[in-house]
């Protein structure tokens, strides 16, 4: 699934047992960002070029996703946080800002609290830390925006792939059509990158790998102390969702509302995102 983006290359690395795809470009501290299901680095298009102006951006595919490798296991959110470091390492830094959208989210607290040696700062959303409020979500809710029917979908055995295979169009439609204040911001090319990045059976397992293993991260994170490095939580209408899932877990944390976002904020407001990733990453010291 490779789109050229100008002032990015594509890259490769065999880590912690995983081969990962990864973009990188631009110049000055490093600053990684995971992406979210069910998209790909893609989704992070529209905001790579102005943090490149202030930093070396590392947008990773990470194990499961889009270009890198599908493996069997693996998909628990520490060991997928552990690829996420070695990458860092093999890249030559031991110091990073991180960033993570949805599963994305997940996985940079995890680097967050397994690494805080090797995190500067950290900015997670939608939903950010893997909380007992996630399990709380309804399949049956009073309203349309906790429906959250998907986490359990996305664990059935066999099932999606036998749903979803060459038919991701349909649930990539459906996402950002209910989960976007602004859908027309995922314009019909992108969503049929992300489409074509999910269609196979393989991938698909992927995805179940994530999900299944939620319930056991939510578990691991309960464990871990607060995060003390500075945190940025922005957000969209599901801010208070974050808010709960993340207001006990950091020392130093700070919540921005960005009006007009649904979940897909570096699609639907990448000017604000933007803004908001180069104030707070550039406080790094």
């Amino acid at each position: 699934m490779s789109t050229e983006l100008d002032g990015f290359e594509h890259a490769y690395a065999r880590v912690n047992g995983v081969r990962l795809h990864y973009v990188i470009g631009g110049s000055g501290d490093p600053l990684v960002l995971l992406p979210g299901w069910p998209r790909t680095w893609w989704q992070y298009r529209k905001v790579m070029p102005a943090l490149a102006e202030h930093f070396r951006v590392i947008v990773c595919e990470y194990r499961g996703m889009g270009d890198s490798e599908k493996p069997e296991a693996g998909y628990g959110k520490a060991n997928m946080a552990q690829d996420i470091y070695e990458l860092v390492r093999h890249l030559g830094y031991d110091q990073v800002n991180i960033a993570g959208e949805d599963v994305g989210s997940w996985i940079a607290y995890f680097f967050a609290a397994t690494h805080p040696e090797s995190t500067w700062r950290l900015a997670m959303w939608d939903p950010g830390a893997p909380d007992p409020v996630l399990a709380s979500l309804s399949a049956l809710p009073a309203s349309a925006e906790t429906n959250a029917w998907h986490f359990g979908f996305n664990q059935l055995d066999n099932l999606p792939e036998q749903l979803l295979a060459d038919r991701y169009h349909i649930l990539m439609d459906w996402l950002a059509e209910e989960f976007a204040v602004d859908p027309e911001a995922i314009d019909r090319e992108s969503r049929a990158i992300y489409a074509r990045a999910y269609d196979s059976p393989e991938a698909i397992r992927a995805v179940a790998g994530w999900y299944r293993t939620l319930s056991q991260d939510i578990q691991e994170a309960a464990h871990h102390p607060k995060l003390s490095m500075p945190v940025l939580v922005p957000g969209g209408k599901f801010l208070e969702l974050s808010r709960a899932s993340n207001e006990h877990r950091a020392t130093d944390i700070r919540f921005v509302e960005i009006p007009g976002a649904g979940h897909y904020l570096s699609e639907e407001r990448p000017e604000q995102l933007s803004r908001e990733l180069i104030t707070f990453f550039s406080g790094n010291g």
